[in-house]
């Protein structure tokens, strides 16, 4: 449900390995499959597989398990969509970003919903193209149902580890989402550009000190060292662009509510100053309103 670049990515996969795949995302993209497939482009390999498609919500009946991929804007309007259609005994696995998006679909479903943090380079680069830049592991809630699911992606060549502390590898991703988008995004530069411009690394190193003293307040037992976490991946996703930054470049509203906002408002709510989170999020609220 919401098949842009992270959900057809997941959706090839499973569709490679055997599984039955709906993909539902927006007419072009249902168009196109039913014309060619779906095409996934990668480092190793160049392929289209044959997928079923739709714009429509009630194409999740049936379905065992759903990965939820919307944008964080529309969980609650996805949600009610799928919510008729759904069988009692699905699993919904949550491939958002941001922290809150598992439980907002738990307010919303009676199915049991799975959080997971997502850790994937991709991008549309047409309607039914997903070019896969790099990495693709999963880090899901530990539950009743995770390991089936853990070994159904695993068998799919898809990395995933079950974590009994989830919350905070998606407070981590998080974070290194709030250093890094909303500058790509404005900039509209790749990570590997970005990190070599002049006083970046301090602004980098200011929005992480912000984000974790606001983590720290709100209760998260944050893993190992965030900020090397928050380097590397200027490391390995050099030539790509965040998701913000794609977003912006389509005139599409972006998810920033859902990260540096979500920082801000915590921020503001735990008594945390925020002022570089705030003035990025500032910034790109304005270009959005153009």
């Amino acid at each position: 449900m919401g098949a842009g670049a992270a959900g057809c990515y997941y959706g090839f996969k499973l569709a490679r390995a055997g599984h039955d795949v709906m993909l539902i995302g927006r007419p072009q993209l249902a168009e196109a499959i039913e014309r060619h497939g779906l095409r996934l482009e990668t480092q190793t390999f160049d392929e289209h597989i044959r997928v079923s498609a739709s714009t429509e919500g009630s194409a999740v009946q049936g379905a065992q398990l759903v990965l939820f991929s919307v944008k964080s804007t529309d969980t609650e309007s996805a949600a009610a969509a799928i919510k008729p259609h759904l069988a009692p005994d699905a699993l919904v696995l949550s491939l958002q970003n941001g922290v809150e998006n598992a439980d907002r679909l738990r307010a919303l479903l009676p199915q049991e919903v799975i959080a997971a943090a997502v850790y994937v380079g991709t991008e549309m680069a047409g309607p039914g193209h997903v070019r896969h830049h790099g990495r693709g592991e999963l880090v899901i809630e530990r539950s009743k149902a995770s390991d089936d699911v853990a070994r159904a992606l695993i068998a799919a060549g898809v990395p995933t580890d079950i974590s009994d502390n989830v919350r905070s590898a998606l407070w981590t991703k998080l974070i290194t989402n709030c250093a890094y988008n909303a500058l790509l995004a404005i900039t509209q530069l790749p990570y590997g550009r970005l990190v070599k411009g002049e006083g970046v690394t301090v602004v980098l190193s200011d929005l992480v000190d912000e984000c974790v003293a606001v983590a720290k307040a709100d209760g998260v037992t944050l893993p190992g060292d965030v900020d090397a976490a928050v380097r590397k991946i200027a490391e390995t996703a050099a030539g790509q662009y965040s998701s913000t930054a794609q977003d912006l470049a389509r005139g599409k509203r972006s998810e920033i509510d859902h990260l540096n906002g979500f920082i801000v408002r915590r921020g503001e709510a735990l008594g945390v100053a925020t002022p570089a989170n705030r003035l990025l999020y500032a910034v790109v609220k304005l270009i959005e309103s153009r």
